[in-house]
């Protein structure tokens, strides 16, 4: 069965205690010797001078690779355990803006690999900023330089990487910052809060040629790898929709809070940046700004460009959508502080499928007893797959009286963050393209940017150019492509 499969880490996470790791590298070492050296170390580790043989050190190391891969090694031994006692050398260096959320959950999934050390934190909440470095030094024995600006913080020439985990409005500008300084980036989804923005970031990566992964980690996941496998391999037959959803509290938003004096410690000057100037607001501010469209895009663009992905992904998809239909309403009847939906239904018609989305914000349950997920119907099953597993619903076929294709189900999968920084930190070493470079973020972002588009202009239909990047058939909707910069923070120009 032609699946497709993550790098082989999972069945042991990337975070293992020492001790245990140590076993591994016993078993390395001692599985080396029998193969390549015809000796058994149980007396001595391997002598210095038996690895001076005609194997260079890039032979030996994939030669190793290629005979641990043939009994299963590769899949067992964690990277940690491949990448012990990294000469400082080869240690990559990163750094990290927006430390408070998701910006630091990735940089500890950065420093759980042993080839990388941390040399840099910036954040315009001091608090924030220092609360994080404090548990740097204390868990990892790492002592990074602070900054509260992130233009100050580019200047220091140590930095390999940078992790961006800054508010979606804060996307472009961010990496472009870091690729003209010469930065390989790892940046959350969605790739921008516009359409146009989009565009610009794909153009940098390919003006300065840096490294660049974007946070869809379900590209590194196992559950969507393999049952996308699946139905790539014609054995569910031919796909039929892909019909995706998600359900969760959040989206409705916070409750209604009055305007207030900035809190000591907050650059928030420095934190609207590009957007326009407003009062400062806790609704507006750490974990909730995504619920107003000068930050971001609510649900949609939150997990919505998550799971459509992978709509897009099972036929390898990076085109914009050309026509996309949209309702969008607040139907919970909760008064929230909020600009974004709670409910939406978007269809995506493609040439051989169709694609459709569902939001229903706050509820938690949904289809098939998830609260999120996405299926991939077919003519002789259907797939429903999370982020822990999948399932195969196969179809009945009356003139047999069999099923059409086997059922299946696999549950507990871990979540795939450190597989995909891990591929990250690869590509940065081979220089190799990434599992979700800008070019294929754009493609998610767009089919999320176009309906939030729909939604705030009334538009039940748009119909979108991509040569020329507009609609067809919507004024307004142009409007909303390409944002205005607040002074003095200006939209990058990108110069081939």
């Amino acid at each position: 069965m032609a699946l497709l499969t993550p790098p082989g880490r999972d069945l042991l996470h990337p975070c293992l205690s020492v001790s245990v790791k140590k076993i591994y590298r016993f078993m390395l070492i001692l599985y080396i010797n029998v193969v390549f050296f015809g000796a058994v170390p149980f007396n001595n580790p391997i002598p210095t001078k038996s690895l001076n043989m005609d194997i260079n050190r890039r032979n030996f190391l994939r030669k190793t690779a290629a005979a641990s891969a043939g009994i299963g090694l590769a899949t067992v031994i964690p990277s940690g355990v491949w990448a012990a006692r990294v000469a400082p050398s080869d240690r990559i260096n990163i750094a990290v803006i927006g430390c408070r959320n998701f910006g630091f959950k990735i940089l500890r999934d950065h420093l759980d690999n042993e080839d990388t050390r941390c040399v840099a934190m910036c954040d315009v909440d001091e608090g924030v900023l220092n609360e994080r470095a404090e548990t740097i030094r204390k868990e990892y024995n790492q002592q990074p330089t602070l900054y509260s600006d992130f233009r100050k913080m580019l200047e220091q020439s140590d930095i390999d990487a940078v992790i961006i985990g800054t508010p979606d409005h804060w996307h472009c500008l961010n990496m472009v910052y870091c690729l003209q300084a010469g930065k390989d980036v790892y940046i959350e989804k969605p790739l921008a809060n516009t359409i146009g923005e989009c565009n610009i970031m794909v153009s940098a990566a390919d003006r300065y040629n840096q490294i660049v992964q974007v946070g869809q980690q379900q590209r590194s996941n196992r559950a969507f790898r393999e049952s996308i496998g699946l139905v790539r391999n014609g054995s569910l037959g031919k796909l039929r929709k892909v019909k995706i959803w998600g359900n969760f509290n959040y989206g409705l938003g916070t409750p209604f809070r009055d305007d207030e004096p900035v809190p000591e410690g907050v650059d928030y000057n420095m934190w609207l940046g590009p957007a326009p100037e407003r009062p400062f607001n806790r609704s507006r501010f750490h974990g909730s700004w995504r619920h107003y469209w000068d930050y971001g895009g609510g649900l949609m663009s939150d997990w919505g460009v998550h799971l459509i992905d992978m709509g897009l992904w099972v036929n390898d998809l990076i085109d914009a959508p050309e026509e996309v239909m949209t309702f969008a309403t607040n139907n919970s009847g909760q008064q929230r502080q909020r600009e974004t939906f709670d409910t939406m239904t978007v269809v995506y018609p493609k040439k051989d499928y169709v694609i459709s989305w569902e939001m229903t914000a706050g509820i938690q349950s949904g289809p098939w007893g998830k609260s999120y997920g996405v299926a991939f119907i077919c003519d002789n099953g259907t797939v429903i797959t999370d982020r822990h597993g999948y399932r195969v619903i196969p179809e009945w076929d009356g003139g047999t009286q069999s099923h059409k294709a086997d059922a299946t189900e696999i549950s507990g999968i871990r979540e795939a963050h450190p597989y995909h920084v891990r591929n990250f930190l690869d590509c940065i070493k081979s220089r190799e393209k990434p599992v979700c470079p800008p070019s294929t973020a754009r493609a998610a972002a767009i089919h999320v940017h176009v309906p939030n588009i729909a939604a705030r202009t009334g538009e039940s239909l748009l119909v979108w150019d991509d040569v020329n990047s507009r609609f067809t058939n919507s004024d307004k909707a142009n409007e909303l492509v390409t944002p205005s910069y607040r002074a003095p923070w200006k939209l990058p120009e990108i110069t081939r």
